[in-house]
């Protein structure tokens, strides 16, 4: 498994000083936020995706995954990252969501990105019952699945607390109505299972043949949902990354600790040195740089 860090934590920096600092931290690979500052899709010229591409050579970064859940340019007041949802109420600001998300399946594989992640349905408009939130998650996103499986670039949901996906059991029942589809699976962030009560090292094993990418933070022991640098929460990750290994996942990692952008280097030395330490005394398979 190549650990990679995600630019949301650089959000006060350009796209190639992120990349500069996130490989001098160490880490492999880097996960690209399709938002402001980084790569907004509605507005990317191809210099710009010249650009991303060159500082990720300059640097000896892999591209782990596009994040395309976050949305701060649409400035929501509800709440910046996960509106406008795929069940808005208003079809016209659903069609936001869905012409992001089409866009960034697009730049993924115009930069060579294996994924794209997305949010797993908003919060319930008032009124609506889950199975009622599901049918219209499942409308919305079927049409953009098919563009996944056209352009073979993975869409994957991203549970989150709170939202309407945010369980195992959810996130299957999803899976099961879009069974007819290839290229659509799992961003499993671990943090987010652990907030919600699950297991993540049992999730690991329930989910594994949907998992394309992971999230990695730490979450302190109350749940609360605020990401931390590995290690100074209650994940036992020895045990979530040990089971993503003997579930057959060897693909990219990524660190996301976007509340820290006032000190964006020291989070993602600290995270890379504690992963480090766990990786050698529990003979993990994490890469990284020497």
């Amino acid at each position: 498994m190549k650990l990679a860090f995600s630019s949301n934590a650089f959000l006060n920096y350009p796209f190639s000083e992120a990349a500069r600092r996130i490989a001098e931290a160490g880490y492999l690979g880097l996960e690209l936020l399709a938002d402001v500052p980084h790569a907004w899709p509605v507005r990317l010229l191809d210099d710009q995706k010249q650009a991303i591409r060159l500082a990720l050579a300059q640097y000896g970064l892999g591209l782990a995954n596009i994040n395309a859940f976050m949305m701060n340019a649409i400035a929501d007041r509800r709440q910046p990252y996960w509106h406008p949802s795929w069940i808005e109420p208003d079809e016209h600001y659903r069609r936001v969501r869905v012409d992001h998300t089409i866009r960034a399946l697009h730049l993924a594989k115009e930069l060579g990105s294996p994924s794209i992640s997305t949010e797993p349905g908003g919060p319930l408009p008032h009124g609506w019952s889950w199975q009622q939130g599901l049918s219209r998650f499942v409308a919305e996103l079927a049409p953009v699945a098919a563009i996944a499986d056209k352009v073979q670039v993975y869409l994957l949901i991203e549970p989150e607390p709170g939202l309407l996906i945010e369980r195992s059991d959810q996130f299957e029942e999803l899976m099961d109505r879009l069974r007819n589809f290839q290229f659509v699976g799992l961003n499993f962030d671990i943090g987010h299972f652990y907030c919600v009560g699950e297991d993540p090292a049992a999730v690991a094993r329930t989910l594994a043949p949907y998992i394309r990418h992971v999230h990695l933070e730490d979450i302190a022991t109350t749940r609360l949902h605020h990401h931390l640098i590995p290690g100074e929460g209650g994940i036992d990750f020895a045990r979530v990354l040990a089971s993503l290994q003997q579930n057959g996942y060897h693909g990219w990692v990524t660190v996301e600790l976007y509340p820290y952008v006032e000190d964006p280097d020291t989070a993602a030395r600290r995270a890379l040195a504690y992963l480090s330490r766990l990786a050698q005394d529990h003979s993990l398979p994490l890469e990284m740089r020497p």
